[in-house]
C-alpha cells in the first residue's frame, strides 16, 4: 500500500501499524512524536494504529538549540 511519510510516497505492507512503519525506517529511537492523518498518536498507541492506503504520516524528532 502507498503511504505519504513526511511528504514522500512510500510502499508498505498491508496491515502495517505505525510502529511497524517506524521500525522499518530504523527510526524507533529517534521519533518523539507521530501524527496519522493530522491526528497525534501517543507513543504507547503506535502498535495499535493500523495504517490504510493513502494515509499521511508525519514523524517528528526534537532538536535542541539556541
Amino acid at each position: 500500500m502507498q503511504l505519504k511519510v513526511n511528504g514522500e510516497i512510500r510502499e508498505f505492507e498491508e496491515g502495517s501499524t505505525l510502529l511497524d512503519l517506524i521500525r522499518s525506517l530504523g527510526l524507533e529511537e529517534r521519533v518523539m512524536a507521530a501524527a496519522l492523518n493530522m491526528e497525534i498518536v501517543k507513543q504507547d498507541a503506535w502498535g495499535n494504529a493500523v495504517l490504510n492506503e493513502g494515509d499521511t504520516i508525519e514523524l517528528l524528532d526534537f532538536v535542541g538549540g539556541g
